[in-house]
């Protein structure tokens, strides 16, 4: 089954909306019970929600870890990464090896990011299945994820720096934008990952 994490600081029913959209049946949990494929959404800050997930981190690093699929939306992706520097220093749920940090507030653009912007995805496979170079997604973010691993982003965006829009690291896949509410682009992404 796939579940939809509800760990009380997030935003849930886009992403349900768009994943029956989509023809995928679904089930919103404050657990793993029942799960298949986990999708953990996320707005808010970093600290607060590793402090909301604290109760269910290791269940979440096992689920990962026994090669279950994952994908974090927004922050989300950033929670799957080992610390933040969100508000202070943070420790996340080190799924993928690296960093959060803040945006360059030096580049003449306003922070946060809030729009659409073109991604790059660098393999059409996973996550870039169907990917046509120009496509737009939307993003609503301060903070952007820096891999210690350059393989593991999946795509990329530029404001003012360029960033990881997307990454993956075998079945743990994440995105900075929301697919949920990027038309018709994010919903074939997210239906990549719905459909491994």
């Amino acid at each position: 089954m796939i579940t939809i994490l509800d760990y009380g600081i997030n935003n849930l029913s886009s992403v349900e909306k768009a994943v029956r959209h989509l023809g995928h049946d679904c089930q919103v949990r404050p657990d793993l019970q029942g799960a298949t494929k986990l999708i953990i959404p996320g707005v808010g800050a970093f600290g607060a929600a590793m402090e909301h997930l604290a109760p269910l981190a290791s269940d979440i690093r096992a689920f990962a870890n026994g090669g279950n699929p994952v994908m974090g939306i927004c922050l989300g992706q950033q929670l799957l990464f080992e610390r933040s520097e969100e508000l202070g220093e943070f420790q996340g749920l080190g799924l993928i090896p690296g960093r959060v940090r803040y945006l360059p507030a030096d580049r003449g653009l306003k922070v946060p990011h809030m729009g659409w912007s073109e991604i790059r995805f660098r393999s059409s496979t996973g996550l870039g299945q169907g990917a046509v170079p120009g496509e737009q997604v939307y993003f609503v973010h301060s903070l952007v994820t820096e891999c210690e691993e350059p393989a593991d982003i999946a795509a990329t965006a530029e404001y003012g720096v360029e960033f990881a829009a997307a990454v993956q690291r075998e079945n743990v896949w994440g995105t900075q934008f929301h697919p949920e509410k990027s038309s018709k682009v994010g919903l074939r992404i997210l239906d990549n990952f719905l459909r491994r």
